[in-house]
């Protein structure tokens, strides 16, 4: 515990402090050294120059001068050497007069026999914790060309070179090369060029071993020396190979690596793979310490035909300076050490500092400049470990504030190294996201963006549109206008403002799905080319994609139909002078009746809905048809409560609010002053386009903001009042931050309530005493100064480690992550992750359940959410689906007029002891609870009592909805244990194994040609032999076995047929084509070779011990997976591998139903009609295969009704193997709504602790389970590493159109084609109705 907090101390406090140094034990001397001289370098420079010259443009242009020359050298030397070890040739120095000789002499050698030189070669630890005994096993095995090896050759230093292509880069990017040591008893290979016979080893005596043990080699006695090292090598060091490959294996590529140089023949060159011992004994160590020396060194171009030789290697490179991989980020850091040096100097120049703050700024400067070159990693405001993003942030921050004009804020800068310690500023893209959305959604009536490149999007099309109504509006109001006579301009403005602002209203903020349905209409061939060209099978790819299109493309002529009537009917209004003539009247009842149907809408209505409304009632006063049954069975019924909500809303979005920002810009239009400026129609414009788009998108708390507007603009502070339109745009600013601090507040509130404060560690015993307010007023006075600043700001208040100490993070956009999940939908089987890890845990396996919940919400949520079947929601809310077994936070990202899209994190079925205490929390009842206060005087009918409602108040969650239903699977898991218990079982199996495949067999479609094939049975011919037995003991036994002959130990055909001809003949008769079924029919005679091959492959993947039931279930769970092991005498088998695929294999998963219903109609499967009969229903009804197998995903995301398969997982070191049995059927959910202030809180704790922090405690208090606030849940939702969800989806779009109780209402998306239809059908009505004859 004390070293990880000095650690944290050093690598997070303090390396936060000087923007990255700190000094680093583990280094050597010379890196920390260099990291120390740099920052006093960086720290001393500004500030020396400052003190001792005057502050003129020429001491400006020697510091910056400096610091680029300075940035230019390191940044190229790094590049160079990073280009040097990817491109480089490796060198050893040569210290031993006899190798150049050597050299020489096979220079000018004509015998093509004769051997060249091998050395060793050692290289320098890649890591100062390698030690010496560590090796690399590398093979290299490359040439150029393999009849025209290259040759070694020494240069006019003295070293020999070794050619770049017989070296390898790792993906690490660290060059490697396997060595061989000739002189310590290590493995040696000599190859003879004609590669016909091996040379044999030259025997010695020992004495003569480890005399020659420590000579270097050279031509003459090369051949015998590497025959006594094979000799040492076989004698000394047997089976130490296998220990050094598992030391390999435990080390991977780090350890030290050396050269081998094989000895080779002028013919050709060939370096085989060996292995090296890890230790040596004493004498090889002894005689390994009086060896001489060679050392690797890299030889680094500085000019043409001048080298210099580079004893370094990439690891400690990388250890002393961060790498910048491409030329284009090198210029970019050098251009932000300049600008830093260049605006920071300025500031200096100008005086803005004085006395020690003048040191303390040079601080800020060189902890920016320092971090160019070795950054903090990971800094307190980054999201994962190492993020490339994080050494530039410190300097985009500087240069922002630096460029401001305000003295104030130019000393902020004093705060730099404490705010990013604190992790104040986010990292680059996180804060071009965050402030391109706040504007957007604040200015321009946005919603949330999900990354970067929707962020651009969404800010681009707000001004493009708010461009083009800039220019009418301002056309409109260049001169004054009469009341009996508006401006066709004007109007023309007002109604592309309405339909601008319901376009905008209609579309997501990621434009990839609009993107791909307009690239498949106008560049179709592009499309299909690349469709050919991945080659994906049409059964294996995913609908969902052509349904988002689909919904988008009746959006867009959805959109086209009704734009035009809605610029039509807003055209002929405004031009009407109905809002000049009737004022103020127009506007007072337009107020009434906003306030009037939000308040119905929005308040009376979801209050009523709830689980307990205004947390007093029981139960709900408008219950839904499925509130009192056990289990539905059918779709939520539509109540007639449902159908009023959607007609207020309708009301309220498409005529209430469009006429009140009508009303007001015709006002407003009207009465300008004659002085009006450019920036007063800039504000009309956007004020409308914002009201209009926030009216359309969710109208959830517009009313509130309306009564709130009117009520403090006209009676509490009328001298400050502007225009109506300004008034309501900056009161629906200023609410949206009303309602971020009430949620802060409730949250704060909730989670240090002395009374049920939670104390998970040892260090909440010293922190929670903080949570009483009154004990500290200097705490309280803090936290809700914290408050204030974080509201202001849209951030996140954090509890530290969990405690009640809060503290502000960074601010964040609405999703929360920067490294979220892209917005595509996934095409791969998630199969394929867990296809290869046999008896994983089953969470991997049930993520696919909550796969397909996303796509049951993908389908209903948006029509859902418009039914008011959620409560009130707005864009950020976060949401907890909680069933029997499935538990998933919905994170609503983006709410618009008509889609919505969301984010789920699904939990872990069998969770930890903490969320299953919060899990008990949400789904116990509070209705049985009689207590107020200390004693239990009841409660009134359908009331709670006073402890149950208060209780309930001081929760950061709340139930909405207590039958929620989607559509999704029930699990039931039997043990298969259990099951096959007995031998009696077991044999039943077995029958029903060989009769599946006689079924299989009979309808196959190519038996006539198998029953036909000469090879097959030329093949079978042992088995048309009535005398012919199959006695293997392994394979066969009379405890499994219905035709064993106990006298005869085996089975016969006799047997067979004796047992299974009926079935034969009764499945051959419900053929259309006869087929021969007699006892000596070739027919039978297949189906009795089958039956010993499967019953064969069974007893092979069991190992040959059948009759153990472990054994046994891991034989069957192999063969269930399809996985056949097929024996020497089924080798005819191979003639058709369709008789394993679609006969033997379904087989086996078919007898595995069979079996499982003979328990419940035990007497039904002995009947061949009724066994014939339930086959070919499962056939086509029922999905029998392996959860590895992609079927089974395609299987559960296309709701097939019924799934089964064989799970085998290991629990607790024991295996394990489950009959699981999926049944489609509604599932019922509880919704239960989150503060979202505590999601973003607890997160952003999570982030903070276990990156910056880097607290490994997996019982840390931060994540024990806390009732009020759900903290576990929370907390485990959140993105690994700091979660772990059992899956989290892509984000997701739900779309209004998808939904068919809304589609029931609305009548379906309104098109020029629905119109037609329209027209058509009345058309025809009216003829039909013109020729019938009336009644007299």
């Amino acid at each position: 515990m004390g070293s990880q907090v000095v650690q944290t101390l050093r690598q997070g406090v303090w390396a936060s402090l000087t923007g990255g140094w700190y000094h680093d034990p583990e280094q050597n001397k010379f890196n920390n050294s260099c990291h120390l001289y740099l920052w006093m370098f960086l720290l001393m420079l500004p500030l020396s120059l400052h003190l001792a010259l005057p502050p003129t443009t020429t001491t400006l242009s020697i510091y910056c001068t400096s610091v680029t020359v300075f940035f230019i050298v390191i940044k190229m030397v790094n590049y160079r050497l990073h280009l040097m070890f990817d491109q480089g040739d490796i060198v050893a120095q040569n210290s031993v007069p006899d190798i150049s000789k050597g050299v020489d002499k096979k220079s000018n050698a004509s015998d093509s026999c004769l051997p060249s030189l091998s050395i060793e070669l050692e290289m320098p630890n890649l890591s100062p914790q390698v030690t010496n005994n560590s090796s690399s096993g590398i093979d290299v095995n490359s040439h150029t060309e393999e009849n025209d090896p290259p040759e070694l050759k020494v240069d006019a230093d003295g070293f020999l070179q070794i050619p770049s292509v017989y070296m390898r880069c790792t993906q690490s990017g660290r060059t490697h090369a396997r060595g061989l040591s000739i002189d310590s008893g290590r493995d040696a290979v000599l190859i003879s060029h004609r590669a016909k016979d091996k040379l044999g080893t030259m025997t010695s005596s020992k004495s003569d071993l480890e005399a020659k043990e420590g000579q270097i080699p050279n031509e003459s006695n090369f051949v015998e020396f590497v025959s006594l090292l094979e000799s040492i090598n076989s004698t000394r060091f047997g089976g130490g190979n296998e220990a050094e490959k598992e030391n390999e294996d435990r080390n991977g590529e780090i350890a030290q690596p050396k050269m081998k140089i094989q000895p080779t023949f002028t013919e050709g060159l060939n370096i085989s793979h060996t292995q090296e011992e890890d230790s040596l004994d004493e004498s090889s160590e002894t005689s390994t310490q009086e060896k001489p020396s060679r050392k690797l060194y890299y030889k680094l171009k500085v000019f043409p035909g001048k080298w210099v030789n580079i004893l370094y290697d990439r690891l400690t490179l990388m250890a002393l300076l961060d790498r910048n991989k491409d030329k284009t980020e090198n210029m970019v850091a050098v251009f932000l050490a300049f600008l830093v040096a260049f605006l920071g100097f300025v500031l200096l120049n100008e005086g803005c500092f004085k006395d020690i703050w003048v040191f303390q700024f040079c601080l800020v400067i060189a902890s920016c400049q320092y971090s160019l070159l070795k950054s903090v990693q990971p800094d307190a405001a980054s999201p994962t470990h190492v993020s490339f993003l994080e050494k530039h942030s410190r300097k985009f921050h500087i240069v922002m504030f630096n460029r401001m004009k305000n003295a104030d804020t130019k000393r902020f800068t004093y705060c730099f190294p404490v705010t990013f310690l604190l992790g104040l500023f986010p990292q680059i893209n996180t804060f071009v996201i965050y402030f391109l959305e706040q504007i957007d959604m604040h200015f321009f009536g946005g919603t949330a963006a999900t990354g970067l490149p929707s962020a651009v999007y969404c800010i681009v099309r707000s001004l493009i549109a708010l461009s083009l109504l800039y220019g009418f509006c301002l056309g409109a109001l260049k001169e004054p206008w009469d009341e009996q006579h508006i401006p066709a301009l004007f109007s023309g403005f007002c109604a592309l403002l309405v339909v601008l602002s319901y376009h905008l209203s209609r579309q997501s903020s990621d434009p990839s799905v609009l993107f791909s349905l307009i690239k498949s209409k106008l560049m179709p061939s592009l499309g299909q080319g690349e469709e050919d060209e991945e080659e994906i099978p049409a059964a294996s790819t995913d609908p969902l994609p052509e349904k988002l299109r689909v919904s988008v493309k009746e959006i867009l002529l959805s959109d086209l139909v009704v734009c035009i009537l809605a610029s039509v009917l807003t055209f002929a209004i405004t031009a009407s002078t109905v809002f000049l003539s009737l004022r103020p009247f127009v506007s007072i009842v337009l107020y009434a009746l906003a306030a009037t149907v939000g308040f119905v809408t929005h308040y009376l209505i979801p209050q009523s809905r709830k689980h307990h409304t205004w947390l007093w009632i029981s139960h709900p006063v408008l219950k839904s048809k499925e509130y009192s049954q056990f289990e539905p069975r059918e779709d939520a019924h539509l109540m007639w409560f449902e159908r009023l909500y959607v007609g207020l809303l309708t009301f309220e979005k498409y005529i209430v609010y469009p006429a009140i920002v009508l009303s007001a810009l015709t006002n407003d239009g009207f009465s300008h002053p004659d002085w009006f400026l450019l920036c007063d129609v800039l504000l009309m414009t956007v004020a409308g386009m914002k009201l209009l788009r926030a009216s359309f998108c969710n109208p959830s708390y517009q009313f509130l903001t309306l009564i709130f507007t009117i009520i403090f603009f006209e009676f509490d502070c009328s001298s400050a009042s502007e225009t109506f339109l300004l008034n309501f745009f900056l009161m629906s600013i200023v609410f949206n931050k009303l309602w971020d601090l009430l949620h802060k507040l409730h949250f704060i509130l909730v989670y240090i309530a002395p009374w049920q404060i939670a104390w998970g560690s040892a260090f909440h015993a010293f922190a929670q005493p903080f949570a009483v307010p009154h004990i500290l007023t200097i705490y309280s006075a803090m936290l809700l100064l914290q408050t204030f600043i974080t509201t202001l700001f849209y951030t996140p208040l954090s509890p530290f480690l969990g405690s009640a100490i809060f503290i502000t993070s960074y601010p964040r956009p609405l999703l929360l992550k920067t490294q979220q999940c892209p917005h595509t939908f996934l095409n791969k089987n998630v199969q394929s992750l867990y296809a290869h890890h046999e008896g994983c845990d089953d969470n991997n396996l049930n993520s696919i359940f909550y796969e397909y919940l996303t796509r049951s919400l993908q389908h209903s949520l948006c029509g859902d959410l418009m039914l008011g079947r959620w409560g009130n929601y707005c864009a950020g809310d976060c949401f907890i689906l909680a069933s029997d077994y499935l538990n998933a936070l919905v994170h609503l990202i983006e709410v618009c007029n008509g889609l919505v899209t969301f984010q789920l994190r699904g939990l872990e079925f069998r969770g930890t002891y903490c969320q299953q205490r919060e899990v008990e929390a949400i789904t116990e009842g509070v209705e049985e609870d009689d207590s107020c206060c200390c004693c239990e005087p009841g409660h009134l009918p359908h009331v709670l009592s006073c402890n149950a409602a208060f209780n309930l108040r001081w929760l950061a969650w709340e139930v909405t909805t207590t039958k929620y239903l989607l559509e999704g699977y029930s699990i039931s898991e039997n043990n298969a244990a259990t099951m096959l218990q007995v031998y009696d079982l077991r044999k039943l199996l077995i029958t029903y194994y060989l009769k599946s495949i006689i079924y299989y067999l009979v309808i196959n479609p190519k038996l006539q040609i198998w029953v036909k094939d000469q090879s097959i049975q030329e093949a079978l011919q042992p088995y048309t032999k009535w005398h012919h037995i199959e006695k293997d003991p392994a394979v066969f036994s009379m405890k499994i076995d219905e035709d064993y002959v106990h006298c005869l130990q085996g089975v016969t055909r006799a047997s067979y047929c004796n047992v299974y001809l009926e079935w034969i003949q009764y499945c051959a008769n419900k053929l259309e084509e006869p087929v021969d079924s007699d006892e000596d029919s070739p027919l039978v005679t297949l189906c009795f070779a089958l039956s010993v091959l499967g019953r064969r492959s069974l007893s092979t993947a069991a190992h040959n011990r059948s009759n153990s039931l472990e054994s046994f279930l891991y034989g069957f769970n192999t063969l269930f997976k399809g996985d056949f092991r097929i024996a020497a005498k089924d080798e005819w088998v191979f003639a058709d591998v369709d008789l394993l695929q679609t006969v033997v294999a379904p087989a086996v998963r078919m007898s595995l139903k069979l079996h499982q219903d003979h328990f419940t109609s035990l007497e039904e499967t002995e009947e061949p009609a009724v066994l014939y009969e339930a086959i070919s229903n499962y056939r086509t009804s029922l999905v029998i295969c392996h959860e590895s197998d992609p079927a089974w995903r395609r299987a559960v995301l296309s709701s097939r009704d019924t799934l089964l398969t064989l799970r085998h997982m290991v629990d607790e070191g024991a295996d394990e193997y489950k009959i699981i049995m999926l049944y489609k059927r509604h599932l019922s959910f509880k919704v239960i709504k989150i503060n979202k202030e505590c999601v973003r809180g607890l997160w952003a704790g999570q982030q903070q602790e276990l990156i910056f922090l880097r607290n490994r405690n997996p019982e840390r208090g931060s994540i024990q389970n806390s009732k009020q606030a759900l903290r576990n849940m929370i907390n485990s939702s959140c993105d690994q590493p700091l979660g772990y969800p059992m899956f989290v989806s892509p984000l997701t779009t739900s779309y209004m159109g998808t939904h068919k109780q809304i589609r029931d209402i609305w009548g379906g998306p309104l098109s020029l084609e629905s119109i037609r239809i329209t027209e058509t059908i009345n058309s025809k009505m009216k003829i039909c109705c013109r020729f019938t004859p009336s009644k007299m």
